[in-house]
């Protein structure tokens, strides 16, 4: 999913996991920067999910926990910014409260003095009570700031913010105690050996069924293997009616040469038993390529083994998703082989299942051009679009605006504030949609949501695939597919530029492709939709989206 955009003018020099200026800053080889601490920290939380190491910036996947180095030069460079920063805005705030302080009553002040007779520290420009909060920016604040620089803003006083903010904490804490008592009263009868009986006896079980399916192949293939030999011994037996053929045609032309009529009459007794030995006819029988049912045989198991093997993976994730479903909808009581049923069911309908079983009759479009039966035609809202984005082609491309060229955007209540994200103007829910589009660069997502996605949180609900509303192909080095913040990493690597999407609304089904001469199918989302889907798309550093003509392509 995508990084927020940190603002502001230290932008470069600001840590993506904490928003604040690099701290011993380091480089992984990724090439994005963060603070040392930082990154350890999502290292770790990544190994204690069991997950691979990744880069919270791009998503980049390190097989091994990268080795983190301390970057000296740019260490160095931050402390000269950030110093240089500093005087400037010292500087700055001089003069703009010079006038007001000549205004003001002298009063002398110690450096010594950091706390006031009520306990609350000082202001270090005013040196007045901070005894202010505002809530419009959520800073603790004295008289002075709040009328000089805080005018029109939500205040309140610090110890009614804290008296709030102590009660949401108190909330907080009873919600986390009452589900800690309701985990204790579920694990006070369960220890380690049952659970370790427990997973055991869960192995045993699946390694009996399994082995069960194993046999059943195992019979099929020996069922091929007999197959195969009928076809050998056959083909074969052809061999040798024709070499038969041969040695009877090589005799009768023998009798034919004979030049005496005597001779010849003299051996029609064997030209007749040749004749009569076996019906000429079989000859019409023998197939013109006796290799052609292996070549079948081979065709039929080849297509088999893939269908067999995509079932499988489609099928043992699901198994998994399946647990972590039960997880999520897990109810108060025991959980009863009904319950356990419920929750099989509601993971096929989950949104992430996407599984076709090989019974399942296909009825969806093959080639492009079939596709291109249901084509839509697309347009980007450029009120939608993130600052660091532009629009063009009569808009219908986008890519990121260079640093040099960046100016302060319009504000409008639907565009993204922090993700580098743009939505299409139409929203679709057709019975059958279908669009493509083409992209340049490492990373992208090609998503589509709900209107009502969030746009200005720095959170995952603004974030295509990170929330409820929305659901994301997301491109980099594979592919993977994305909603409610669950990721699915698919096996197959960008290949094309083009990718085609093709949705069934009323079905509740999503396909991507990626297209050439053929259509390459990359994963099926299963969902049920509630209203109109609006196509969006996220774009990474030097990526170029276009949304492609396909008018041309129908004629």
């Amino acid at each position: 999913m995508a990084e927020p955009h940190i603002p502001g003018r230290m932008n470069r020099l600001c840590c993506p996991i904490c928003d604040e200026v690099l701290r011993n800053p380091t480089t992984i080889t990724c090439g994005h920067k963060f603070c040392m601490q930082c990154i350890q920290d999502h290292f770790d939380c990544d190994e204690r999910a069991n997950r691979l190491r990744s880069c919270p910036e791009c998503g980049h996947k390190f097989p091994s926990r990268p080795q983190l180095i301390r970057n000296t030069p740019l260490a160095d460079s931050v402390k000269v910014r950030v110093w240089d920063t500093a005087r400037r805005d010292a500087a700055s705030e001089k003069r703009k409260h010079s006038e007001a302080s000549k205004q003001a009553p002298k009063r002398a002040r110690s450096c010594a003095e950091t706390q006031t007779s009520s306990g609350s520290t000082l202001c270090v420009r005013h040196s007045s009570p901070l005894d202010i909060y505002c809530c419009t920016e959520e800073q603790i604040i004295c008289a002075v700031c709040a009328q000089a620089e805080h005018s029109g803003h939500t205040i309140g006083s610090v110890r009614e913010e804290r008296r709030r903010k102590q009660e949401e904490l108190k909330n907080i804490q009873t919600k986390s105690r009452q589900i800690l008592q309701k985990q204790e009263k579920k694990w006070e009868n369960m220890g380690k050996i049952q659970i370790q009986e427990e997973a055991r006896e869960t192995q045993d079980y699946c390694e009996s069924v399994l082995a069960g399916v194993i046999d059943s192949l195992q019979r099929h293939y020996m069922s091929v293997r007999e197959l195969i030999r009928g076809h050998e011994e056959e083909a074969a037996a052809q061999v040798e009616k024709m070499e038969e053929m041969r040695k009877r045609d090589a005799e009768l032309n023998r009798l034919t040469q004979i030049d005496s009529d005597v001779h010849f009459l003299q051996k029609s007794p064997s030209l007749r038993r040749l004749c009569e030995k076996e019906p000429l006819h079989f000859v019409h029988e023998v197939s013109e390529d006796p290799l052609l049912p292996f070549k079948f045989i081979k065709r039929a198991v080849d297509h088999l083994g893939k269908q067999l093997e995509e079932f499988c993976d489609k099928e043992f994730a699901l198994i998994s998703q399946t647990a972590n479903v039960g997880e999520q909808q897990e109810s108060e009581g025991e959980t009863e082989e009904d319950d356990v049923q419920q929750r099989w069911e509601a993971s096929q309908s989950h949104g992430l299942s996407g599984v076709n079983t090989l019974t399942e009759q296909n009825v969806e479009p093959k080639t492009r051009a079939e596709f291109l039966e249901y084509a839509c035609g697309l347009s980007l809202d450029p009120t939608t679009a993130h600052e660091d984005l532009v629009i063009y082609e009569g808009n219908k491309e986008v890519r990121m605006i260079p640093l040099q060229c960046k100016s302060q955007a319009i504000r409008h209540p639907e565009r993204f504030i922090h993700r580098r994200q743009v939505l299409c103007r139409e929203g679709l829910q057709a019975e059958r949609c279908y669009y493509e589009i083409e992209v340049e660069g490492d990373k992208a997502e090609i998503a589509l949501t709900y209107k009502g996605i969030d746009r200005k949180s720095r959170t995952a609900l603004s974030a295509f695939g990170g929330n409820a509303k929305s659901w994301s192909l997301d491109r980099s080095t594979i592919y993977s597919v994305s909603h409610r913040a669950d990721s699915i990493q698919l096996t197959s690597y960008p290949s094309q530029r083009r990718l085609g999407v093709y949705l069934k609304f009323k079905e509740g089904t999503l396909s991507f492709y990626e297209v050439s001469d053929s259509m390459t199918f990359l994963y099926k989302v299963e969902a049920k939709f509630t209203e109109p889907l609006y196509p969006g798309f996220w774009l990474g550093e030097k990526c170029r989206i276009r949304i492609c003509d396909l008018k041309q392509d129908r004629l």
